[in-house]
This record gives structure tokens, C-alpha cells and sequence, in this order.
């Protein structure tokens, strides 16, 4: 639908609301239902949406370390600007009109620290460079049959899983809740985020679902909208669905691997295949998964964002633990896909579910970027066989706070986005882990209460 169309429909909808959301850090959609008549008066002009997003965490928990916002500045408005591409129809709310929405465009205000800025500012340096990149998400999640207000009463726990046991592409298991997973697939196609796919994943209760690929800000919002729109759809069913990176030492993590790719300008041809290549990767991909590896360390929070994540980046649970890359290879952090011509791709799988979509393909294409740029040459060879034991290559950090100080030191991070974004989001990840350090966890009773 072109702009004339969407006005009309926004217009002619009998709900006369329209509903708009924006990404906070932590890629939680905060926003509002307006007016029609509200909605039309910002066609042609910005509007403004209170800073705070910026300015506290998950729980709405004020930060008192960053310079962003806060107190010392009265979380003033933000100007900001609906993308009129996001729209979007909301299925289960009979069809309501929705987009997405943006910081505006400056490095002293809000965009310096919008997530979808900055994914935009990374593509934009891509397209400069002759690249049209293209990106899909696939996440991993839990579901439980509970809603918020009794998994708040049982405190999380015993918790009853959607279905039981371990039973991974089960065709049985999908068949139990078929009604909820069949909503899955078909109302998503509606919201305009369509599947590739989703199975059923090993774990009680759990599935996987890859998102079909686009160009990458398309993807971003794709992904972004997924992990609402699967809630919401849940909710619907009187299930819960958790993106938490790792629900249980005893069960396997949830990924939110991301497959690219760089096309040329037409979008024609696939840069990182090469025909002639013993192994059918060009030069160009080479040097992007060289970046990949070279960056990894220096950016990780932006894939491993909470304290959480890095229970799932452990030794056999399905998530690299190491600086390593290899083909077809799951036990890696990158993994070279060069089946064709047309699905030559990376898939960079540290990335959990929990991770903000925007910031997280902001990494992996910036500091591929990187790679192509200074021209790195990928010298680590692949990794054959059990990734978890090639101890030639460096571990990851092992904590969000390692990570995050990494970060925070790190002139490669800095070289790759902005001052102002990278003392944002390193504040607002050491506020994090400040708060896990007040917490007394049920490790500690177990382990503690009786016999020390």
C-alpha cells in the first residue's frame, strides 16, 4: 500500500485508533494507542514520545548512571517519527492499523541512542559501500500454560510447560497445541513477519521459528515485532511465552541466531559466493566473518545483553563458547552456510533470544563491515568436528560484566558506532548487572541455608 492507501485505511477503520510503537535498549516495545485524528495531524511532521524509554530498564526502574536522560534533565519528550513502511494490520485486533516508530535523525538527541537509528546508520554506511545487506532472526522460546498474573503468584516457579518432556521436530507435540501453533504460523503471515518455518524445539514446551529472510531493517523489524506479536498471540491462549536466554541449568538455552548475507546494489547477486572458490565462499565473505571474529569480543553485550545470557554460553548447550567459525557446524560461533548461490550466508549464533533485534544485526553487520573495510584476512582455520574442544581459540567472556567492561574499554567499539551510544548502552548494561548483584537467588538458599 503506498501513503495515499495507508491514510485511507487508517481513516476508514472503525476502532478509530491507530497504535504506534518504539524500541527501547533493551528491544521492549513501549508506546500508545492515538486518535485517528491524532495520527493524521503527523503525517507531514514529527511527534514526540517522553525519553524515558531511554532512561530506565526493563522493570521501569529509573537508571542513576546514565547522562542520557534522568532526573537531572525531567524526562523531557523526545521528537520522533513514524516509519510509514512499518505499517502494518494487527490480526488479532481486528486489523488495526500499526507502526513502528523512531527517534529523529541527530547525534545530540535521542537517535544517538535509538536502537533502530542505529541499525539504520549501519546500513546506510553498507549501502555506501555498494553492499544491500539481507538478514533473518530465528529465535528459540518457552512456553508455559500460565498468564502473568499466576506465574507472578507461583514467583516463577514450578511453572507448567505448554507440553512435556523432550521431544524436539516433534510433529506429535505440535499436534497438542495445535490451535495456538497453527495461530502462530498464519496470524504472524498476516502481521506481515512471515515464517520460513517452526517446529518444535528439545525442551517441555518449546519451539523454534525462523523468520523469512529480507533486507535488514526489514528484518530488524521483523524479528522485533515477533517476540510481541508471539505474547500477544499467546496470551490469547491463556499461554506465557519467555524469551529468557536460559530458564533452567538442566535445559538446553534459546538462540537468536542471525543468517546474512551482502548482495549487490540490484540486489542480483550474492557477494559472498564465489564459484570459483574451493569451498564457494568469495573474498568478501572471508573478510566479513574475519570482522565477525576480530569485533566478537569487543561488542558481545549487543548479542549476550543480560546477566542471564551467559548462562546460556556454555559448554554443550547448543551455544559457541569460543572465538571460532566452521561449516555447518553448531558448536560454533559463526557458521558458514554455502549449500548455493542463492543461500550462501552466515549464521552468527552467540546471539540469544533475549538480545534487542536492531542492536544485535547492528553488530554482526557493522563489524563485518569492519572486516571488508581493513581488509582482515581470515587467517583461524575452520573448526572441524567439537567446537567446545579446540582450545586454540579464545574463550568468550564468561559474564555480562566482563563483557560489558570489555566494551566499555574497547577502541574498536567506539570505532564502530558512536561515543554517545556506546557510553549509553555500556551504563545502562553495568546498571544491570548492579541490580543481579543485590539479588539473593535460590542457588544461594540451596546451597548456603542449612549447612554453612
Amino acid at each position: 500500500m503506498d501513503l495515499k492507501e495507508i491514510i485511507q485505511y487508517v481513516k476508514t477503520h472503525p476502532s478509530g485508533m491507530v497504535k504506534i510503537a518504539y524500541s527501547d535498549t533493551d528491544g521492549v516495545l513501549r508506546g500508545k494507542y492515538i486518535a485517528t485524528e491524532k495520527f493524521l495531524s503527523l503525517v507531514e511532521k514529527d511527534s514526540h514520545f517522553c525519553d524515558v524509554i531511554f532512561g530506565w530498564d526493563m522493570a521501569d526502574a529509573a537508571y542513576n548512571n546514565v547522562k542520557f536522560t534522568g532526573w537531572h534533565t525531567g524526562y523531557p519528550d523526545a521528537a520522533t517519527r513514524i516509519d510509514f513502511n512499518t505499517f502494518r494490520k494487527i490480526p488479532w485486533e481486528d486489523g488495526l492499523p500499526f507502526f513502528l516508530g523512531e527517534m529523529s535523525v541527530g547525534e545530540k538527541n535521542a537517535a544517538a541512542v535509538c536502537p533502530r537509528q542505529l541499525l539504520k546508520r549501519i546500513l546506510a554506511e553498507a549501502t555506501e559501500l555498494g553492499f544491500t545487506p539481507y538478514a533473518a532472526q530465528e529465535f528459540e522460546w518457552f512456553n508455559f500454560a500460565e498468564t502473568p498474573r499466576s506465574a507472578a503468584e507461583k514467583q516463577y516457579k514450578n511453572l507448567v510447560p505448554l507440553t512435556p518432556g523432550m521431544f524436539g521436530y516433534s510433529i506429535l507435540r505440535a499436534s497438542l497445541k495445535n490451535d495456538y501453533f497453527t495461530d502462530l504460523f498464519e496470524l504472524l503471515k498476516k502481521f506481515d513477519v512471515p515464517l520460513e518455518g517452526i517446529h518444535t524445539e528439545t525442551g517441555p514446551g518449546t519451539y523454534e521459528a525462523a523468520i523469512l529472510y529480507a533486507p535488514i531493517l526489514e528484518a530488524g523489524d521483523r524479528a522485533i515485532l515477533f517476540k510481541t506479536a508471539v505474547k500477544e498471540i499467546a496470551y490469547r491462549h491463556g499461554i506465557m511465552a519467555t524469551f529468557m536466554a536460559k530458564i533452567s541449568e538442566n535445559l538446553p538455552g534459546c538462540g537468536g541466531h542471525i543468517h546474512q548475507s551482502l548482495w549487490d546494489k540490484a540486489s542480483k547477486k550474492n557477494l559472498f559466493h564465489d564459484a570459483e572458490d574451493p569451498e564457494k565462499i568469495s573474498e568478501c565473505m572471508k573478510q566479513y566473518i574475519a570482522g565477525q571474529l576480530f569485533c566478537l569480543p569487543d561488542i558481545l553485550p549487543l548479542y549476550a545483553p543480560t546477566v542471564n545470557s551467559y548462562k546460556r554460553l556454555v559448554e554443550g548447550g547448543w551455544a559457541p563458547t569460543t572465538l571460532s567459525w566452521g561449516f555447518d557446524n553448531r558448536t560454533v560461533a559463526l557458521r558458514v552456510l554455502n549449500d548455493s548461490e542463492h543461500s550462501t550466508r552466515l549464521e552468527t549464533r552467540v546471539v540469544g533470544a533475549d538480545t534487542n533485534p536492531y542492536l544485535a544485526m547492528a553488530a554482526a553487520l557493522s563489524s563485518g563491515l569492519y572486516g571488508i573495510k581493513n581488509r582482515l584476512e581470515l587467517q583461524q582455520a575452520p573448526t572441524i568436528g567439537n567446537g567446545y574442544r579446540n582450545s586454540s581459540n579464545d574463550h568468550l567472556p564468561r559474564t555480562l560484566d566482563e563483557a560489558t567492561q570489555k566494551m566499555k574499554h574497547s577502541a574498536v567499539a567506539r570505532s564502530l558506532f558512536s561515543e554517545n551510544f556506546i557510553d549509553h548502552f555500556v551504563s545502562t548494561r553495568e546498571w544491570e548487572w548492579n541490580q543481579h548483584l543485590k539479588a539473593v537467588t535460590d542457588w544461594e538458599y540451596r546451597r548456603y541455608f542449612e549447612i554453612i
